[in-house]
C-alpha cells in the first residue's frame, strides 16, 4: 500500500480551538480523515505528522522519502523556515503547500512562504476543505 505524508507545522495540533473565525471549527482528526477518505480509492494510507518544531519536521520528511507525495501546512514556517525548505527541496515526490486561511488577505509579514517556490501546487483560503483538493490534486500528479 503507498502512503500518503500529511505534515502540518505549528500550532496546528490544536486545530478547531485556535482561532476558529480563522482557522476553522475543523480539528487536525477531522482533516486528517477527510484527507485518508479522499485517497482510500487509490489504495493510499495517511502518515500525519504535526509538530511544533522545524528540526523535527525535518526529520519526518527525511524519513519520508517513499511515500508517494505531501501535503504540507507549515504554518508559520513558510516565513522563515530555511531549514524546512531545504528538506523540502530534497523530497523525491510531489508536494501540495496548504493553508487554512487566505495569507494574503491576512498581516503582510504572510505575504511570502519560502517553501512555496519548490511545491507542486498551493492551496490558500478553502480551510480545511483546502487539503482534500490537494489530496485529490496529488493522485492526480502520481500518475503523471
Amino acid at each position: 500500500m503507498s502512503r500518503l505524508l500529511l505534515l502540518n507545522g505549528p500550532n496546528l495540533g490544536i486545530l478547531g480551538h485556535r482561532e476558529p473565525e480563522v482557522y476553522g471549527k475543523a480539528t487536525l482528526a477531522d482533516i486528517e480523515a477527510a484527507v485518508a477518505q479522499e485517497v482510500k480509492g487509490n489504495g493510499w494510507d495517511v502518515v500525519s505528522v504535526q509538530r511544533e518544531s522545524e528540526g523535527e519536521l525535518i526529520q519526518a520528511i527525511q524519513s519520508s522519502y517513499d511515500t508517494v507525495g505531501a501535503i504540507v501546512n507549515p504554518g508559520a514556517l513558510m516565513i522563515a523556515g530555511w531549514s524546512l525548505r531545504d528538506a523540502l527541496a530534497n523530497y523525491p515526490r510531489p508536494w501540495i503547500e496548504v493553508h487554512l486561511s487566505n495569507v494574503w488577505a491576512r498581516e503582510q509579514f504572510r505575504h511570502e512562504s519560502v517553501i512555496a517556490p519548490l511545491a507542486s501546487g498551493i492551496v490558500v483560503g478553502l480551510g480545511a476543505y483546502g487539503y482534500e483538493l490537494a489530496a485529490r490534486a496529488l493522485l492526480n500528479l502520481a500518475k503523471d
